[in-house]
């Protein structure tokens, strides 16, 4: 992107901040397409340069756009242009490869890791469970059309679902059909609890967002069709990417 793109002339002594008219015309470049979604925007030496200004003030005219959800920032990456942000449907039912796709995107779950872990006090409540009783913990990563969406911690009873973790191991990463290979074709959401929180350093590089920008955290407990607690997941969403839709009969609580 030429200086001459991005408008680099400012009006300098006429009333208007520099780093108001940087994000005016990087505003402008995103209204006109110029600045496609999800197209890399400039650094701040960059547009510091372009400009003739310091860091500080190009810092403050992408953190303008970041907070008006123009812009999305990603540890480490840098700035990119926000794309259609996706609607994640919290019902009964939710099913994350259905989901996506029919929003017409491309799903992908990694599976981060999976070990056996003693349940804490609020997983093993939730499962049924003793404190300290073994569960298989799993880490996912969900993402849409190659971005994370999602980054879901899920807890699963053991000896039940002790054959799980080979299960995922074989690469297609989709809880679902690991949950069929140990015999559960079928299961719902019993209740779920919403919230929000500034991201940790990890939560924010797999989501790869700035730890400024909050995450919303769901809490949900999932059922076999006899009702038995199967799974205990807390799941954490990029908010810049994902609007949290809740279906009737999701059990919101």
């Amino acid at each position: 992107m030429t200086p001459e793109d991005m408008g680099a002339t400012l009006a300098r002594g006429e009333g208007v901040a520099l780093w108001r008219q940087i994000a005016a015309a990087l505003e402008e470049m995103i209204a006109r397409g110029t600045l496609a979604p999800g197209e890399r925007l400039p650094t701040e030496a960059s547009l510091a340069t372009q400009h003739g200004v310091n860091r500080h003030t190009a810092r403050r005219a992408l953190d303008s756009l970041a907070q008006r959800g123009l812009i999305r920032v990603e540890q480490g990456r840098g700035s990119f242009v926000a794309e259609d942000v996706v609607d994640y449907r919290l019902g009964p039912r939710t099913r994350f490869s259905e989901l996506i796709r029919a929003q017409r995107r491309e799903p992908e779950g990694r599976i981060l890791w999976a070990r056996e872990v003693p349940a804490e006090a609020a997983v093993a409540e939730a499962l049924g469970l003793a404190p300290g009783a073994p569960v298989l913990a799993v880490e996912r990563l969900g993402l849409a059309d190659g971005r994370p969406v999602v980054l879901g911690l899920h807890h699963f009873p053991l000896p039940r679902f002790a054959a799980m973790a080979a299960s995922l191991a074989r690469g297609h990463g989709s809880i679902t059909r690991a949950l069929a290979d140990c015999g559960v074709a079928d299961y719902r959401r019993a209740w779920t609890r919403l919230t929000a929180r500034m991201p940790t350093a990890e939560e924010a590089e797999q989501l790869q967002q700035a730890r400024a920008r909050p995450v919303m955290i769901s809490e949900a407990l999932t059922t076999d069709p006899e009702g038995r607690p199967i799974d205990h997941t807390l799941s954490r969403y990029a908010a810049g990417r994902v609007q949290i839709v809740i279906e009737d009969g999701a059990g919101a609580a």
